[in-house]
């Protein structure tokens, strides 16, 4: 019984490449940016999309990825995202990161942990709780996001773009605490093993 799951929405990506793995993984319909330039035609099909089946932006975790998740998601509210961790982005020689890189079981894990925007909800953790936990500067803060971001699996942020995530995709003040229990104790590891 290998029967790939099927997916109704139609999932972003950045090029062909992401499409073969994309489909190795999953039973889907895939729409290439082709590129982080986003041609309005491409944004004017992905907005028809949204509204017909829905969409799923699945970029890869790179400075590129996310400028084309921020394009999209200002001019096509209410689109899904899921968010690979770098490590499984990662080529297994040279190259750069990319969801072509990534393994089927990574794919189908980022695609069972979907989020949807919420943008005019309000913030369930202050700034001054990513202040207080070392999140937004110090020593290791931008190892602590990255490790947030890949448990909670909303991707790599800075201090500015974690706050706003946080909020945009309603994590909730448990899962945030269980989350940066676990990034501590990772750390502190780290730190021992030094």
């Amino acid at each position: 019984m290998n029967e790939k799951t099927k997916i109704r929405e139609v999932i972003v990506v950045e090029g062909k490449s992401d499409t073969e793995q994309i489909k190795k993984a999953v039973n889907a319909d895939t729409i290439e940016t082709r590129g982080s330039a986003i041609s309005d035609e491409v944004l004017a099909q992905i907005d028809e999309l949204q509204q017909k089946r829905g969409v799923i932006v699945f970029t890869d975790p790179d400075f590129n990825g996310e400028k084309i998740r921020k394009v999209i998601t200002r001019e096509v509210p209410g689109v899904k995202h899921a968010f690979l961790n770098r490590q499984d982005a990662a080529p297994h020689a040279k190259g750069s990161l990319g969801v072509e890189h990534a393994s089927a079981e990574a794919i189908r894990d980022a695609l069972a942990h979907l989020y949807t925007e919420e943008p005019d909800t309000p913030a369930l953790i202050s700034l001054e709780d990513l202040q207080t936990a070392g999140l937004t500067a110090g020593p290791g803060a931008k190892r602590k996001r990255e490790l947030l971001g890949e448990i909670l699996r909303i991707g790599y942020t800075n201090g500015k773009q974690l706050y706003k995530r946080l909020q945009l995709f309603q994590i909730q003040p448990a899962e945030f605490a269980r989350a940066l229990a676990q990034v501590n104790e990772m750390m502190g590891e780290q730190t021992d093993g030094e």
